[in-house]
């Protein structure tokens, strides 16, 4: 049976829109507790642990914070890549060094985000990566990941398979965000985990 991916549009953009209509009435204090919790729980994981490489982001508005998290592992010894938005959606990457290492980058009049600002390491330096960290809005009982819908992410996780790296998949979210199903397509790849400010869940 032909799969028909137009059939799911309206479904993920329905949910999209529902979930970033309730992050953005979160209050300051809110945004700020969630993300010491998130980080505290995400710390605990054992294969952030053992990461000598970790492909993070950084949060933007009122996304799952991330800040905290990338100095604590930063601090530990482990290498940190943040990406960098292409023209085409893709993502390079570049070294996190600290907060004065990011730059704002506004991308046409879509977002604006906090990039690496130094050295450019190429699209494929995610795949030496032991854990890789996605954003995203939602995921479900199978591990199935909502995310924007720029597809940036689904070519990280293609180019991870193309390599034959198997990094660690852990998605960032509020507990409110993992749901019991989400719509999916036949090329979205399940997460391995996810984090949230109240504990970890792992799939498969």
């Amino acid at each position: 049976m032909k799969h028909d991916t137009r059939a799911n549009d309206p479904d993920k953009r329905a949910w999209r829109r529902e979930i970033l209509r309730v992050r953005n009435e979160l209050t300051a204090d809110v945004l700020r507790e969630s993300a010491t919790a998130l980080a505290r729980q995400a710390l605990g994981l054992p294969e952030l642990a053992h990461a000598r490489t970790v492909a993070a982001y950084v949060s933007v508005g009122s996304e799952p914070g991330t800040l905290a998290l990338l100095d604590t592992l930063r601090a530990r010894g482990v290498r940190v890549l943040l990406p960098a938005l292409l023209p085409d959606d893709d993502l390079d990457w570049g070294a996190y060094t600290g907060e004065d290492s990011l730059v704002r980058v506004r991308h046409g009049g879509r977002m604006t985000l906090c990039e690496p600002a130094g050295d450019r390491l190429g699209p494929d330096a995610v795949t030496g990566a032991d854990v890789v960290l996605l954003p995203g809005l939602a995921v479900d009982a199978r591990g199935m990941r909502l995310g924007r819908g720029g597809g940036s992410y689904d070519r990280v996780l293609a180019r991870l398979e193309r390599a034959d790296a198997h990094p660690a998949l852990v998605v960032l979210l509020y507990d409110s965000e993992v749901v019991e199903r989400v719509p999916a397509e036949p090329h979205d790849r399940p997460v391995h985990a996810v984090v949230t400010p109240s504990g970890v869940r792992r799939f498969g």
